[in-house]
């Protein structure tokens, strides 16, 4: 007569992991993650405690490492963490915003609604301003301070 509430599955970061050989994702393993890639883009997937995972930021593969998107303002560039900049396509961008969108859609995430629009970059080095985002900028008064 009673009904017992059934408890969520828990899912393990390697079910997680094997749910995504569905969506033609290849996965590496790397320490207490995974590096996750199709298409010729690529995101670490680290497991977190409790079956819970962390998604890295997605990015094309540029010479094996993953470069990140940058916008300009006339247009997006992938930089890779050595610091080698080149200019985004068209065709890399569909790719990464399907590679982003499935992969969440493959480890069971939210899918948020600014992510599904397209595709997002974290720097926006567009508006001419040198060290905009250096983390202390000089005061007018103290640059005129240090001059006397």
């Amino acid at each position: 007569m009673f009904f017992k509430n059934q408890k969520p599955h828990q899912w393990t970061f390697d079910e997680r992991l094997g749910d995504l050989k569905q969506f033609r994702f290849e996965v590496k393993s790397q320490g207490t993650g995974a590096l996750v890639i199709r298409d010729g883009c690529g995101a670490v997937v680290e497991n977190l405690a409790e079956g819970k995972v962390k998604v890295g930021k997605a990015g094309v593969l540029v010479g094996g490492e993953i470069a990140n998107l940058v916008s300009r303002g006339y247009q997006m560039f992938l930089r890779t963490p050595s610091g080698k900049e080149i200019p985004a396509l068209a065709d890399q961008l569909k790719k990464l915003h399907a590679f982003d969108e499935d992969l969440r859609e493959g480890l069971g995430l939210t899918s948020l609604y600014n992510l599904s629009l397209g595709t997002t970059s974290d720097d926006h080095l567009y508006d001419r301003v040198e060290d905009r985002d250096a983390p202390h900028h000089p005061r007018p008064w103290e640059v005129k301070a240090a001059r006397q």
